[in-house]
């Protein structure tokens, strides 16, 4: 690029005005061939690739303009579709009727340089143009609990950008904000096609004018510069790393980094006392902050299990959150655990931390109360994300070597006592002091009377922005009120009661969606 300063020394002297051409300055080398006029499109290509080329060509005897005028009889681009760059020319000229020029691809520049002068054009190098009235126009619902969202996204750029923008939104403590990201995100993860050019955005619920910014910078340059910009923030880096400690929320982690907290070893460092959820997170920060496998899920699971046969023959487990969805992996790990027999339940969560801690499986543990009274807490309560059953939060001690997951489930389902010992004694022996044999995992456990069970699966299923969508939808279109705990119609001022997912849907007066395709 010619220096801005440089820029408009020549233009005074040209005469220029700033929308005529400019041409590249500093090459002697006369123009060979005057009929050509090459423009290079600094979309995608960036400034430096694109002065270098310039200058390359003017060398060459090639007439290269600075700047776009209605000199120019050959666009080159690199990386963009015919739509996209026509699009951008268009732009260039308010839409007005331009002399037509030639889009090509960078194949018909790099060989014209090598030929020493400029090659025939054939379809090959020409961008496809495409019409507008040909392109695809994405029609989606409004809400995100009405549209089928499988684990297959065709637009992880512009989904992973907005999704960064949602979570510095979060640790900021700006829901608002964080919430329109993730609605933007919704949007674009259950479409089938990939975006190519904003006019398929046309009429598309939830995109605001902040989403739809960021996806023009994506589809023009590539990436998004704001969402580049938030990753590379020191801000970010430190409220990630310290919100990776367990027990550790934005608030508490925004107050740190004001103290001057930035690392985990200033942590360690400073004079805080940390509780003991914290002291457990920081003394098993890299396990915790590694993705927990499906592998690892399902031998949790045997391990779970065990235990329910165990204090309470009957009761029953199902693995939630994105593992039910169809998720490989995830950042840890969910279980619903009821009893067929309404009332069975009660006092089971505490058997079942003691059999887990008498066997050497758990690093951590906090349990709380069942406090959900439907007729105080039901339709009176505010609609909330939090529900109100008898739940631990646990770190396991998990074997990690791949046999060891594999003695889990084999001796954990043996039915001998002694063997199931063997396992537990083989995720409990003591470090080698190299290598060590186990890891920590993040394990919560939820215990639902069997008459909430379905509307906690359906609440623990996820994904969070389904959840969310389905309680606006209830609220907004339905007049009702829907928990993890129950449905309540405010209009017939009733209870709604179901006995799965599917009865649920139906009472919301909505297509049911199988938790594969809630990956909103």
């Amino acid at each position: 690029m010619v220096p801005l300063k440089r820029r408009k020394l020549l233009s005074t002297q040209t005469g220029n005005n700033g929308n005529s051409g400019t041409d590249v300055i500093g090459v002697k080398a006369p123009v060979k061939f005057p009929d050509v006029v090459i423009f290079l499109l600094e979309r995608k290509m960036g400034a430096s690739r694109r002065a270098f080329l310039s200058q390359l060509a003017a060398k060459n005897g090639f007439h290269v303009q600075e700047t776009f005028s209605g000199m120019v009889t050959h666009v080159v681009s690199e990386g963009n579709s015919g739509a996209e760059v026509g699009s951008w020319l268009d732009s260039q000229t308010d839409g007005s009727a331009h002399r037509p020029v030639h889009l090509l691809d960078m194949s018909w520049f790099t060989q014209s340089m090598k030929a020493g002068r400029p090659i025939d054009i054939t379809d090959t190098h020409r961008l496809q143009q495409v019409d507008e009235s040909e392109v695809e126009v994405f029609s989606v619902p409004s809400f995100a609990c009405q549209r089928r969202t499988t684990l297959e996204n065709h637009n992880t750029v512009l989904t992973d950008a907005l999704s960064l923008l949602a979570e510095m939104a979060e640790l900021s403590a700006e829901e608002g904000r964080g919430v329109a990201f993730r609605r933007a995100c919704a949007v674009l993860k259950c479409l089938n096609e990939p975006v190519t050019a904003m006019s398929q955005l046309r009429g598309l619920p939830c995109l605001g004018e902040h989403s739809l910014r960021v996806i023009q910078d994506i589809l023009e340059n590539g990436a998004s510069s704001e969402a580049e910009s938030t990753k590379c923030s020191e801000r970010f880096k430190a409220l990630k790393l310290l919100t990776g400690v367990f027990g550790v929320g934005c608030k508490t982690a925004d107050r740190w980094i004001r103290e001057g907290i930035l690392s985990l070893q200033q942590l360690t460092d400073s004079a805080h006392s940390l509780n003991r959820a914290q002291q457990a997170g920081v003394d098993h920060y890299d396990d915790l902050n590694q993705p927990v496998t499906k592998a690892e899920a399902d031998s949790i699971s045997v391990i779970v299990e065990k235990a329910l046969v165990t204090v309470l023959p009957g009761a029953t487990m199902t693995l939630i959150g994105g593992f039910r969805r169809g998720k490989q992996t995830g950042h840890d790990v969910d279980f619903l655990i009821t009893h067929p027999e309404e009332g069975a339940e009660v006092g089971l969560m505490p058997r079942v931390v003691s059999w887990l801690q008498s066997k050497g499986f758990l690093l951590y543990q906090k349990t709380t109360r069942n406090s959900y009274l439907e007729a105080k807490d039901g339709p009176a309560r505010p609609a909330s994300n939090m529900d109100r059953f008898e739940r631990c939060f646990s770190i396991f001690k998990l074997d990690k070597q791949g046999p060891g997951l594999q003695s889990h489930t084999q001796r954990a389902t043996d039915g001998e006592g002694s063997h199931f010992g063997d396992a537990v004694d083989s995720v409990c022996e003591p470090e080698n002091g190299q290598i060590k044999q186990w890891r920590a995992v993040r394990v919560d456990l939820v215990v639902s009377p069997i008459s909430q069970f379905p509307f906690a699966l359906l609440g623990w299923t996820g994904s969070k922005l389904f959840e969310r969508e389905l309680r606006r939808w209830a609220g907004h279109e339905k007049s009702m009120s829907l928990s993890s705990h129950a449905l309540y119609d405010s209009t017939q001022r009733t209870y709604l009661r179901a006995t799965s997912e599917e009865e649920i849907f139906t009472h919301l007066g909505l297509e049911f969606i199988p938790p594969s395709e809630r990956n909103a």
